[in-house]
């Protein structure tokens, strides 16, 4: 995270301002400078900037989300002031924005789906009117308006001083607007006149809304002045003050319970700047007044104008932020009102700010679009304020205030010296206010407890206690040292107040103490510590088993759950089991499940452990399998039916089925031994005992055995008990019949001869079966047990068995009921057979009931086959007078008619016809009966109204063919009669029929080209027509029907018979008859003759005159008949259509014009005009077009002459046509002749008069044409002076076009006429248009590369140079110049970089900078663009040129990426080896000193940066600290060593010591023996000083290690070796470990007791000493024993610690660090 830190002179980092967490300039993120400023920037808080701006002729207004300020939110949004509430996405408006502009902006958010959408747009649009007054709140991301309201005044000034509230200011009142509710703004007050006049530039409250302020400014005598009003809410007054900028502020001081209210106000005054801090309203009860403070606020004399403009107060450290104009920043405590810190941050004026919250500072946008923002370095603001301002008691407050560190030292200097001054109530104080808790520690704790009470006084430590529970939360060691007396004294409801409210700090110390006296309060204390251990064993131990599950997985411990689960088990079975199921509740269970059940099996607690074993293998994972198995086995021996529930609910399928099955069959569990069975041979063993087993299971599990399985298994049932088992295996061959076969199925039950049962299992199946083997075996197997009715039931319904083969089983089973037999041969058409069978087996009353009840319809074949037998005719005509009608009596003609026996029903047709029969069939048969006996059939065929003429007819063709023909008429059987009359040439009974039917599609049928009787047919039509015609004439006043004709007619014409049809025709029409006038007639005659004979059409066309001929004209054309089609239009006058013809089809236009002046009409000669004009006749044309006085066609006309060129004649109609029509197209074409013509002066006088010319679009074409005279005059006419300066271009006139140019101001224009001077080599003008056209950005490449192309280099480069004083001079101009230096110029790249690097594009200029392989400014470049790790990278690969070593370090501290240090560490070894160290010490607060260490290990060059390694070692590292003694060893510098251990002690310690000890110097040697003695190996460390005899080192080093041993080992080396005066001196070096005893006895031995006798007699001293003491104490006791004696029995209540004195301690209380700080010894605290 980049941060920009501000150059702050002496100061040094003291204070730091810094831009935000990513540094943001307003104009990189798209904003327009222009739209920074007050009027159009808002900054309502630290997360949301919003301004307003103009693109193009749209407002926009932008939303700079500074969480991700380089994705700023875009909307057209027209509001006059806009402004973002200070915590969420909502934003307030304010101001108008048209209807219209609302509509076109609505328009493109619906295209773009912006989320305002319409909402935001249209709200605005609906309140066009109410500029400035109109106010809303929207919702951005609920995408919705929230609040609106139209203000009766004018709001000049708005601002949010809360999260859901605006101040709006007018010119008059001050209100606010709640968006809570639908509530209104509310007026707070009025202005006071001080502010008339004035610009609002801010609004302040404080956090209560108690106190209002509104601020203004205003121009004075030279100076701005600052006005403010301070409102009292409560009081209702206000007060006018003079001043600049104003905060509110709480602040709570030393001593108050309660926050005060601070009024904080700066004022820039004639006589100088002021600061004033006051605080406003009553102080609430119990609160100190705070003093009012004023200091002077400094302005530099550069700065004489400057004043305040802003001031935030930060709650975070409790001091005051002022901006000034100028952009200096003043910070000032608070408290004391001490100025801290003053710098300028910004050369333009912050004109915006707001409270960063994240740092407790001030944030800010200036002039040029910088985000700023200013903040307090935790870390070096105090020590800044103790050394550099030399105020300690500004330090000391600031550090307790607002617990900063840096004072350290200060604390501890205070504490020693009021405790040293007996001043411990002051010095508690001191203890408890250190910031960081610097002072509370173990060793203040026991400097308390040392001290004495006086008495009657508290005791200094409970003082200091006291104070820390008043302030917050005790640390570890202090909560252990309260609670101890606390807890032994039995008041732990003391304890547990302070756990609720989080005054100690838990520990497993703590815990372990209250443990003792309360397990469940330790619990909370061990939770609180997070000690899961403990927390586990105190759950576990007050029975709350189902928590320690829950409570491992949440804090990630993993205790001993099966230890924990085996003791639960013990105590409680039932918490066991609950606790069991809690370990396997997961996916993995927290411990082993075979373990757990052996825990449930070891107290046989089997249904405990199934429940478990259920639950915790409910996921039936393949790894469970034997969990399962031993699930099933445990149930199936100790309760089957568990078991069998178990597997019923088929929960698992792993487990070892083979095992199961066979405890399954020995538990009397059939079913499921027979599911986990494989082996038949175990299958049919149990199978068989289908008693013992659900019915319908068993039909289910022949499903899961194979076919060959399931057959084997029902033989084996049906083997072992056939009436037991048959049942059961029906079913089971009805259900899986399909998969067993039917026929083996079949086979099976045959093979038993079990026909019941062969009957009850086809009988399932034959209902749905289609095999014919199944429905004969089902009929015979129903046949065989007497089951007539299933057979005839089978033998009616089914369709699937084979009825010859059941006809000749039933003949031959010979049943009782011959019914079945009847059925079969019913259905399948043997009725033949059945009557023969029946008559000649005697049985025919079967035949009778066979046609009365069965099938009566079958009557006819049942008489054939009587007829066949020779029955007698009584017993057939009997047959059919008792079935009576309920058969077809036309198969009973055809059955009696087949065998010649048909006058046999003459009888009983003629009964049934005088009962009234209609039955065609009847009647059929009668009228046969009577045509073959000649009985008047002509009468019964004419006369009859029901027999069926089809038949009828058919059977008389061939015995009569005029009565078929009578019968088909009267039938209007249209086929067979022409059939009948074609076949016997009956044409003229046909021609008359034809005639009569008018039936257009029997005569099409008639008249067909196939029909060989066609042309016989048609004579006699025709005769047959004269007939007609004949009666017509002399019947006149009786008939007139021509549909007969007409229908004749269309026949004709359908059968394409042309040449008989004109015949037909000419009778008609020419030959005087009622129809010659028909005009149809006269039509079809002509149009007959067209398409048959055109010879004639001529003829008919003089001769007849009603016929239609526009029409008849038309077909003549499209039949290629162009003079009879002349002629008629000819003859009707219809002269337009007659010269059409003539152009058109006869293509002669001089016979055309022949025409035309024969008629002399306009329409002929436009006609002929046109006709003319197409054949390229323009000259011709235009003269008819005059004779026509037709100017309709100008448009033809004009393009055909511009085509031809023939202008002078196109002048010549244009100037009719004008006179005719005032049309724009005409008058242009003919300013266009004009020019062509070169007639200019026409043109001129034409175009100088009124006209309707499109004078523009005309010279735009001559301006194409290169007709530049005509043009200019054109467009010098309509002013286009950006067409004109291009034309004079082309005729030359450079200074003209330049000119013209500029009255045009055309960025094209420009373009233009600049490329021309250019090819023109007119380089003066030319960049007379080029400063016009390089301030476009968009068009400056294609200028520029104009230029290039041409090689105009030096000529561009001027240009560029011109422009830049441009007033819109723009980047890339800046940037494109840049990029031509490094092409052309490289001298002159770096001053102008220099100059205007801000301007530039720098990622463009970079790449040009590297291709021209100019590396300084290649660096230079990257340095200003910040990418400062391409500035390194180039610096090393380029060095020569550019490495500069003070840039070099400058940039290399800012780089990104960490391992460009070592490259330059490596370049720098390889460059610039001298210069090593300095670039060491500038990369040394973010290098890896272990990597580089390394690093510089392996290239062995550490000698070279032992200055570095010496810089760094404060940091006490390891890797620096073993380099550095490793070259302090190789110097042979022991003292430099030595220095080093003492004071960094991460190293590796023994290695060193081992390296050591085989050192050539013994001065390395001794530091090994201390180093030894530093980690506690007391005996290498006196062994290596014994080697070395460096006695007195031995003897301190075995003192030190307090151990007797060693000491002793010493003592006797001393001996050994005869150095009886070092052992006196080790007596009493080490004199508190010796034992006296053994002193005496080495003396004693060794003949020395002269040397021991000093140390003996010190001893006995001593001891007399102790003894004394004791006496001394036994009687004292015994006196207060006996004092006590004579008290009254009186037992004080238990004081606590903080109450009690020091004497009145428990019996048992010790402190816990009783050696910690012995007296005497100096503090060893924090220090800087």
């Amino acid at each position: 995270m980049k941060r920009q830190i501000i150059d702050l002179r002496r100061l040094g980092n003291w204070i730091r301002a810094r831009s935000m967490p990513i540094p943001i300039t307003l104009t990189n993120v798209g904003i327009n400078q222009a739209s920074v400023s007050f009027n159009t920037l808002t900054m309502e808080s630290d997360k949301f900037i919003c301004v307003r701006e103009k693109v193009g002729e749209t407002s926009q207004v932008v939303i700079i989300d500074m969480a991700d300020p380089t994705n700023p939110i875009r909307r057209p949004i027209s509001a006059d002031s806009a402004i973002m509430n200070p915590a969420s996405k909502v934003i307030a408006l304010k101001g108008k924005a048209g209807v219209e502009v609302a509509q076109k902006i609505l328009m493109k958010e619906k295209e773009k789906k912006g989320f305002l959408l319409c909402v935001l747009i249209l709200s605005f649009a609906t309140t066009g009117g109410a500029a400035q007054k109109t106010l809303q709140i929207f919702n951005i991301e609920m995408k919705s308006k929230m609040k609106a309201h139209t203000m009766t005044e004018e709001v000049i000034f708005w601002k949010w001083i809360s999260l859901n509230t605006l101040a709006l200011v007018t010119e008059t009142s001050v209100y606010h607007w709640s968006m809570e509710g639908d509530s209104i703004p509310q007026k707070m007050f009025d202005r006071h006149s001080s502010l008339n006049g004035c610009q609002i530039i801010n609004y302040r409250t404080d956090p209560k809304q108690s106190w209002l302020l509104l601020i203004g400014i205003s121009a004075q005598q030279n100076r701005v002045v600052g006005a403010m009003q301070l409102y009292s809410v409560e009081r209702k007054c206000s007060q006018p003050i003079e001043g600049h900028a104003a905060s509110f502020a709480q602040f709570k001081m030393e001593g108050n319970a309660e926050l005060s209210t601070l009024f904080c106000f700066a004022v820039r005054t004639v006589q100088g700047g002021k600061l004033h801090i006051i605080e406003v309203g009553q102080p609430p009860a119990g609160n100190q007044n705070f003093a009012k403070k004023a200091v002077d606020v400094f302005f530099p004399p550069e700065a004489q104008n400057d004043f305040p403009v802003a001031m935030q107060v930060s709650a975070k450290y409790d001091v005051i932020y002022l901006i000034t104009k100028y952009g200096y920043i003043h910070m000032y405590d608070i408290e004391t009102a001490t100025c801290i810190y003053m710098n300028r941050i910004s050369g333009d004026t912050i004109f915006v700010t707001a409270p960063h919250e994240a740092s407790g500072g001030i944030i800010g946008v200036n002039r040029k679009g910088q985000v700023l923002s200013v903040s307090v370095e935790e870390d070096n603001i105090i020590p800044y304020i103790n050394s550099v301002l030399q105020n300690p008691d500004l330090a000391l407050r600031m550090a307790v205030r607002n617990n900063l560190a840096g004072a350290e030292d200060l604390f501890v200097r205070k504490f020693n010296l009021m405790f040293q001054n007996g001043q411990y109530a002051e010095a508690a104080k001191v203890a408890a206010n250190a910031p960081k808790g610097i002072l509370r520690t173990p060793q203040t704790i026991q400097r308390f407890q040392q001290v004495p009470t006086p008495q009657g006084q508290t005791s200094p430590l409970l003082q200091y206690f006291g104070i820390l529970l008043d302030q917050g939360q005790l640390n570890k060691y202090e909560s252990l040292e309260l609670c101890r007396p606390v807890l032994q004294q039995g008041r732990k409801q003391l304890l547990e107040k302070w756990l609720k409210e989080d005054k100690l700090e838990c520990s497993e110390e703590l815990g372990d103490l209250v443990k003792q006296a309360d397990p469940t309060l330790a619990l909370s204390v061990y939770l609180r510590a997070n000690v899961p251990n403990k927390v586990i064993q105190c759950f576990a131990e007050t029975g709350q088993f189902q928590k320690i599950v829950l409570y491992a997985k949440k804090v990630g411990y993993t205790p001993e759950y099966v230890f924990l689960l085996r003791n639960v088990m013990r105590i409680n079975p039932d918490q066991g089991v609950s606790f069991a199921q809690m370990l396997v509740q997961d996916d993995e269970p927290l411990a082993d499940i075979n373990q757990i059940v052996d825990i449930f099996m070891e107290q046989n607690m089997v249904q405990q452990c199934t429940a478990f074993l259920l639950d915790a293998l409910k996921n039936n994972r393949p790894a469970e399998g034997p969990l399962q198995t031993r699930l099933l086995e445990m149930n199936l021996m100790s309760a089957p039916q568990v078991a069998d529930a178990i597997l019923g609910n088929q929960m698992f399928t792993h487990y070892d089925r083979a095992h199961i099955a066979q405890l399954c069959e020995k538990a009397g569990l059939l079913q499921r031994a027979l599911e986990h069975y494989t082996d038949l041979y175990d299958i049919k063993r149990a199978v068989v005992h289908t008693h013992l087993l659900n019915p319908e299971w068993l039909v289910g599990y022949f499903g899961t055995l194979s076919v060959e399985d399931s057959l084997e298994c029902l033989k084996a049932m049906l083997t072992a008990n056939i009436r037991q088992n048959l049942q059961i295996c029906v079913q089971i061959a009805t259900k899986y019949h399909e998969q067993l076969t039917t026929k083996a199925l079949i086979d099976l039950f045959e093979s038993f001869k079990s026909y019941e049962g062969l009957f009850y299992f086809l009988g399932s199946i034959v209902n749905f079966s289609q095999d014919q083997e199944v429905h004969f075996k089902y009929i015979q197997a129903a046949c065989k047990t007497g089951q007539i009715k299933e057979v005839e039931r089978i033998c009616r319904e089914s369709n699937c068995y084979n009825p010859e083969r059941v006809k000749n089983f039933l003949k031959e089973a010979k049943l009782t009921d011959q019914l079945p037999l009847i059925i079969v041969c019913d259905r399948f058409d043997f009725v033949h057979d059945l009557v023969l069978y029946l008559y000649r087996n005697n049985l025919q009353k079967y035949i009778e009931i066979y046609v009365q009840k069965v099938n009566p319809s079958r009557l006819p074949v049942v008489i054939g086959g009587l007829l066949d037998v020779d029955c007698s005719e009584d017993i057939i005509k009997n047959l059919i007078l008792v079935v009576r009608g309920q058969f077809s009596t036309d198969e009973l003609v055809e059955e009696v008619e087949k065998r010649n026996r048909l006058k046999l029903l003459l009888p009983w047709l003629e009964s049934r016809v005088h009962e009234g029969c209609v039955e065609p069939a009847t009647h059929n048969a009668l009228a046969k009966i009577y045509i073959d006996s000649n009985n008047n059939p002509e009468r019964f065929l004419k006369e009859n109204q029901f027999y069926d003429s089809r038949v009828v007819g058919k059977y008389c063709e061939k015995r009569d063919p005029h009565l078929a023909c009578v019968a088909y008429e009267r039938g209007q059987c249209d086929r067979e009669l022409i059939n009948v009359c074609n076949e016997n040439s009956l044409f003229k009974s046909e021609a008359r029929y034809l005639v009569r039917r008018r039936d257009p599609e029997l005569w099409a049928e008639v008249l067909n080209e196939i029909n060989p009787y066609k042309r016989p047919l048609i004579d006699q039509a025709s005769v047959f027509l004269i007939i007609i015609d004949n009666v017509v004439q002399t019947a006149l006043s009786e008939t007139q029907d021509p549909e007969d004709i007409s229908v004749t007619v269309k026949a004709f014409m359908t059968a394409d018979l042309p040449n008989e049809l004109i015949e037909l025709l000419e009778k008609i029409v020419l030959d005087n008859s009622v129809f010659s006038d028909h005009r149809n007639l006269q039509n079809l005659l002509i149009l007959t003759a067209i398409k048959a004979d055109r010879s004639r059409v001529m003829e008919y066309i003089n001769r007849l005159d009603n016929y239609d001929a526009p029409d008849i004209a038309n077909i003549a054309i499209n039949n290629q008949l162009y003079e009879e089609a002349f002629a008629i239009f000819k003859k009707f006058d219809v002269n337009t259509s007659a010269i059409q013809v003539l152009i058109d089809n006869v293509n002669n236009l001089d016979r055309a014009y022949e025409f035309a002046e024969r008629c002399n009409e306009p329409a002929v000669w436009s006609q002929l005009a046109k006709a003319q004009l197409q054949q390229g006749l323009v000259k011709e044309a235009i003269d008819s077009f005059i004779k026509a006085d037709d100017p309709s066609a100008y448009m033809d006309v004009v393009e055909t002459a511009h085509k031809t060129g023939s202008w002078e004649d196109l002048v010549r109609y244009l100037q009719m046509a004008r006179k005719k029509a005032r049309e724009s197209y005409i008058e242009s074409e003919l300013i266009y002749a004009y020019a062509r013509t070169n007639r200019l002066a026409d043109l001129e006088e034409f175009i100088s008069g009124p006209n309707h010319a499109d004078i523009q679009k005309i010279g735009d074409r001559c301006f194409d044409d290169g007709m530049y005279e005509a043009a200019k005059l054109l467009y010098n006419n309509v002013s286009n002076f950006a067409r004109l300066a291009i034309t004079l271009v082309h005729l030359k006139e450079f200074q003209g076009a330049v000119d013209g140019a500029r009255k045009a101001n055309s960025t094209r224009t420009w373009k233009e006429v600049c490329f021309a001077c250019v090819d023109s080599e007119e380089f003066r003008l030319a960049q007379m248009c080029g400063l016009h056209i390089v301030v476009h950005a968009d068009e400056l490449e294609d200028l520029i590369n104009y230029y290039q192309d041409r090689g105009y280099f030096e000529e561009l480069i001027n240009l560029l140079e011109a422009a830049l004083g441009l007033e819109r001079a723009h980047m890339g101009m800046f940037t494109e110049l840049a990029i031509l230096y490094s092409k052309y110029k490289p001298a002159k790249m770096r001053e102008h970089l220099e100059l205007f690097w801000s301007r530039v594009n720098i990622p463009k200029v970079l790449r040009a900078a590297e291709q021209a392989h100019l590396w300084a400014e290649l660096v230079f470049l990257y340095d200003k663009y910040e990418e400062y790790d391409n500035a390194v990278i180039a610096m090393m690969n380029h060095p020569t040129e550019a490495w500069r070593e003070g840039h070099f370090k400058d940039i290399i501290t800012k780089v990104a990426n960490i391992e460009l240090y070592y490259k330059a560490i490596q370049f720098y070894l390889d460059y610039k080896p001298l210069l090593l160290n300095d670039v060491l010490l500038v990369l040394a607060p973010r290098m890896d000193h272990t990597r580089s260490v390394n690093f510089f290990t392996k290239v062995n060059h550490l000698q070279l940066v032992k200055p570095y390694l010496r810089s760094v070692q404060s940091l006490n590292n390891k890797a620096i600290n073993e380099a550095l003694n490793n070259l302090l060893i190789e110097e042979e510098d022991y003292q430099g060593l030595r220095t080093s251990i003492d004071a960094f002690d991460n190293f590796d310690n023994i290695a060193l010591a081992q390296k050591l000890e085989k050192h050539e110097l013994i001065e390395f040697r001794r530091i090994a023996a201390y180093l030894y003695k530093g980690n506690n190996r007391w005996k290498q460390s006196v062994e290596l000083c014994k080697k070395d005899r460096l006695f007195k080192d031995a003897m301190e080093y075995a003192a030190e290690s307090k151990s007797a041993e060693v000491a002793e080992e010493l003592l006797a080396w001393f001996l050994e070796k005869g150095c009886h005066d070092c052992f006196a001196a080790c007596l009493f070096q080490c004199y508190d470990l010796l034992h006296p005893d053994v002193i005496l006895e080495l003396a004693w031995r060794h003949g020395i007791m002269d040397f021991a006798m000093p140390y003996l007699v010190q001893v006995t001293r001593e001891y007399i000493s102790k003894v004394d003491k004791l006496e001394e104490s036994e009687s004292q006791r015994l006196e207060e024993t006996a004092q006590q004696d004579h008290k009254p029995m009186i037992m004080p209540e238990p004081q606590l610690m903080l109450t009690a004195g020091p004497g009145m301690m428990g019996p048992g209380y010790t402190p816990a660090y009783p050696n910690a700080y012995p007296q005497g010894m100096p503090y060893q605290g924090y220090s800087m």
